[in-house]
């Protein structure tokens, strides 16, 4: 089943959450993304549901082995796009805006021709 690109906003967001702040809950998912704390909890329940995340009985969330394979490369994509944008001259808002749009769309051959070419570029 193929993930959706705000499920993919959602374990980014829990992976930055974590190693900012170690634990997680909804409440901290919803302040961060500026989004409802029920419909934050319909989506924790999906992506539980689907095998992306554990909730633990304090309500901490935790991402499974798979949550963190895509969170680690929706985080990548994002990283290395907005930095790219940037040594074009763009503002890091617009940068990270931007890389936040792309970031769910291309395709992972791409991805990787970008990461090689910036690589050589350092």
């Amino acid at each position: 089943m193929q993930l959706l690109e705000s499920g993919e906003m959602y374990l980014e967001t829990i992976l930055i959450l974590t190693i900012r702040d170690k634990l997680v809950r909804s409440i901290d998912v919803a302040k961060y993304m500026s989004f409802s704390k029920p419909s934050v909890s319909r989506a924790m329940g999906r992506l539980k549901e689907q095998g992306y995340i554990t909730i633990d009985p304090e309500g901490y969330i935790m991402l499974t082995e798979s949550g963190r394979e895509i969170a680690e490369k929706i985080y990548e994509r994002h990283t290395v796009l907005t930095a790219l944008l940037m040594r074009l001259g763009i503002s890091e808002q617009t940068a990270a805006e931007d890389a936040c749009k792309i970031e769910h769309d291309i395709s992972d051959e791409t991805f990787e021709a970008i990461k090689r070419h910036v690589a050589q570029s350092i």
